[in-house]
């Protein structure tokens, strides 16, 4: 007993912090979304409107929220169809003196700088850059572009939780199953799918909500391409409750997101 109010004494002022600043500035860019911005002095005003709210849901700001939302679907599909099989290969196929290599690999990109990796990405997707010389043509700057781009920045983030469940999955489980007649595409599907889910799943909550929020490299390869996260950047010296408004959606976007994403036990693969 004495143990446990120590150890809730020692964690008492951090979970407080977190609480302040997390919790509280959420419920500040909630309480703005609400306010107004005078016309004149483009101060912002503290009375209760909804005003911001109906300019969301307008067809311009639907629009962006929907290719938003359909750039962060596309990563996250692209990053599962690249990371599921290499996955597998480093954790079930390659040899043992391998693996550590290949997971280094996975990761090295991450110890560079995101703009240098988002304008490298810019470089090979401009006319005249990498991709035309060898490959003879470039998709330019764009909806392709922006997907191309962070799929490789967010790929790692996959890569590791799936990794992880392949090497966690026992050998018996795979026997057993061949054993039993199956052959290996149904062991796949009824015993390696199902025991890798939660974690495809936890690797998705990183890989969409870091998409849902991306805007710098949207800038940077996006061409004039606009999501969520560009409309927030470019109102928030103009009309600061708009910028709060169009934030709370990607916030309520990630809390359904995680609601829907625990039922499969991802939230215990973080």
């Amino acid at each position: 007993m004495r143990r446990r109010m120590a150890l809730l004494g020692l964690l008492a002022p951090p979970m407080v912090w977190l609480g302040v600043a997390y919790l509280g500035a959420l419920a500040a860019i909630f309480a703005t979304a609400f306010w107004s911005t005078d016309p004149f002095t483009n101060q912002v005003v503290r009375t209760w409107s909804l005003k911001n709210v109906q300019g969301v849901l307008g067809p311009t700001y639907l629009g962006i929220i929907g290719r938003t939302l359909l750039i962060a679907v596309l990563v996250t599909v692209v990053c599962i169809l690249v990371a599921v099989p290499f996955a597998y290969f480093t954790a079930r196929v390659a040899p043992s003196r391998a693996r550590p290599i290949l997971v280094a690999l996975i990761l090295v990109p991450l110890w560079a700088s995101y703009l240098v990796k988002a304008y490298a990405w810019r470089t090979m997707l401009s006319p005249g850059g990498v991709l035309e010389s060898v490959l003879g043509a470039t998709p330019g700057f764009g909806l392709t572009a922006v997907v191309l781009t962070l799929t490789y920045l967010w790929l790692p983030y996959m890569v590791l939780p799936v990794y992880a469940a392949f090497e966690r999955l026992p050998e018996s489980h795979l026997e057993a199953s061949a054993d039993l007649g199956a052959g290996a595409g149904m062991t796949f599907r009824r015993v390696v799918i199902p025991a890798i889910v939660p974690s495809v799943a936890a690797g998705t909550v990183f890989t969409f909500s870091l998409s849902l929020g991306d805007y710098i490299a949207v800038q940077i390869v996006g061409g004039k391409l606009q999501v969520l996260g560009t409309a927030v950047y470019q109102n928030t010296t103009l009309d600061l409750p708009f910028a709060a408004a169009l934030g709370t959606v990607s916030v309520l976007v990630m809390i359904g997101y995680l609601a829907a994403v625990s039922r499969t036990g991802a939230l215990e693969n973080l």
